[in-house]
């Protein structure tokens, strides 16, 4: 998060150990190709080859010869592995309430396609190559949010998947909603009859919640750069002082994070002429937390991010099938499903999410604030009384940001035992996931309120210039929104101004003391 994501290349060749969040990100959004690496191909039939030699032998194996969960200890016939793992594909599905985003669901293919190219889950390679397939042609299934608590993985939202490759269930393509079977159809792909163990293979695992969480951590990174920016922006809007940012306080508390985040802010607010208007004959001495201690908030953001992008990362390329199929002929039973990993990161990065939008709102108050603006009129009307100006604005800003005091809560602490009490400790996984979108989505509302209210306060103060940094986000804003001449209805500017805060329209770029 010190420099700007790279961008992702057209094609990438999947193998199921290099996927990165941009390249998550970069495929969620249609940017990027995707195709099957011949070494992942070629692992992949190593390890079917061990399933098929189990079937062969009739030896007991979870999922690929006896039923699931509390089932595990009914053996299957050999003429019924196919319809068993048809069955656990169906009964599997029952996923409940508004239909995740496309984006997400592209997300979630990409990583069951990754995870299936490891090789552990003991699939055919043509099952990922129907994934990417679908990819290609934009055939997207359609997915209920509700129904996962993480563990076996996302059972249920990743059932709904496997019923599209199996030719039901409901797809979206090209604008149109139908049957698995016809939407593939229509573009040109037929769907797969699973074998032993493939249904399972399909449905267990941790992708659904880790793609929702991978994006939204990937656009936390981006709003946690812009931030600098709008509170720099704020920042000599109400004629501050960036003294709070030397290196030397940051050096003598040690927190890198912190050091990081003083160094961007330095850099971003470097040749204001607005800050030399006041250097002398101010009689403040240091300004409020909202505006001295962003360093001491925006580091550890920093910090927690890292540790969060970390654990995200990592799971993209985890094996998560349930038993692990290796190429010495074994097959180990184990919890690699098991979601407490990404739940853990998404609720630390929801709590981010309260904190900077948390600050963000004070800061706005203040811009709006006629005791605290520093001279700016009241709410930034143009005729204060006649006009309300931007009033409403740092209202919405607070009802988001008491949202995200709620959101801030965990979920991963929580647990209800499933599936007969066998999977009795449970993360609550998808629960986080979702609460980390919703999270991110609000911080990007309340940075755009605050953006707003800056840069109309940016106005009140020309002719006099803030730094190179911030006038050009500055022109950037006034690209999209017009000056506020009088009274309008605020919601538009501010729609404007979060979507592309979430495009990182206002990131700094890269400085001398980043690297590139």
């Amino acid at each position: 998060m010190s420099a700007p994501a790279v961008k992702a290349p057209a094609t990438w060749a999947l193998d199921g150990r290099t996927l990165s969040l941009e390249i998550v990100e970069a495929v969620a959004h249609g940017r990027c190709r995707v195709t099957l690496a011949e070494e992942a191909s070629a692992r992949m039939a190593r390890t079917r080859a061990v399933v098929e030699r189990a079937v062969e032998a009739g030896t007991p194996v979870y999922g690929v010869n006896t039923g699931f969960g509390k089932l595990s200890e009914v053996a299957i016939a050999r003429d019924d592995l196919a319809a068993l793992q048809r069955n656990l594909v169906r009964s599997h599905a029952a996923g409940v309430g508004r239909a995740l985003p496309d984006h997400e669901v592209r997300a979630m293919m990409l990583l069951r396609a990754n995870v299936l190219a490891t090789g552990f889950a003991g699939a055919r390679p043509g099952l990922v190559q129907l994934l990417l397939d679908m990819l290609a042609a934009g055939v997207t299934p359609v997915i209920p949010e509700q129904g996962s608590v993480g563990a076996s993985g996302d059972l249920a939202p990743l059932a709904h998947l496997a019923l599209v490759l199996i030719g039901e269930g409901r797809a979206r393509y090209a604008g149109e909603e139908g049957v698995g079977a016809a939407m593939l159809a229509k573009a040109g792909l037929s769907p797969v009859v699973l074998e032993a163990k493939e249904g399972l293979a399909l449905i267990n695992g941790t992708q659904a919640h880790t793609a929702i969480a991978a994006l939204a951590t990937t656009e936390l990174g981006r709003l946690w750069r812009q931030a600098h920016v709008i509170g720099a922006m704020t920042l000599d809007a109400l004629l501050g002082t960036p003294d709070a940012f030397d290196a030397r306080i940051q050096e003598a508390r040690g927190q890198e994070g912190q050091r990081e985040s003083a160094a961007l802010l330095r850099r971003v607010l470097a040749g204001s002429a607005l800050r030399e208007s006041h250097r002398e004959g101010d009689p403040r001495v240091q300004d409020a937390y909202a505006l001295r201690c962003m360093p001491q908030v925006f580091g550890p953001a920093l910090d927690a991010w890292r540790f969060a992008a970390g654990l995200v990362s990592r799971e993209l390329n985890a094996a998560t099938d349930n038993p692990l199929v290796l190429e010495s002929g074994e097959l180990l039973s184990g919890g690699n499903f098991h979601g407490q990993a990404v739940a853990m990161a998404a609720d630390v990065l929801a709590i981010v999410c309260a904190n900077l939008a948390v600050m963000s709102e004070r800061r706005t108050d203040r811009l709006v604030h006629p005791d605290f603006n520093h001279g700016l009129p009241a709410f930034l009307a143009q005729q204060p009384g006649l006009e309300s100006g931007l009033m409403m604005a740092q209202v919405t800003a607070a009802a988001l940001a008491s949202d995200l005091k709620r959101l801030a809560t965990p979920a991963s602490v929580d647990s209800v035992p499933t599936d007969g009490n066998k999977e009795d400790v449970v993360p609550m996984a998808m629960g986080a996931a979702l609460k980390l979108r919703d999270s991110v989505h609000g911080l990007r509302y309340v940075l755009a309120v605050e953006l707003h209210c800056a840069s109309v306060a940016l106005d009140l103060r020309h002719p006099l210039a803030s730094s190179p940094a911030v006038e050009r986000a500055h022109a950037a804003v006034r690209a999209l929104v017009p000056p506020l001449r009088g009274d309008r209805p605020p919601s538009p500017d501010l729609m404007r101004l979060a979507e592309a805060l979430a495009a990182g329209v206002f990131d700094p770029g890269p400085g001398p003391e980043e690297p590139a």
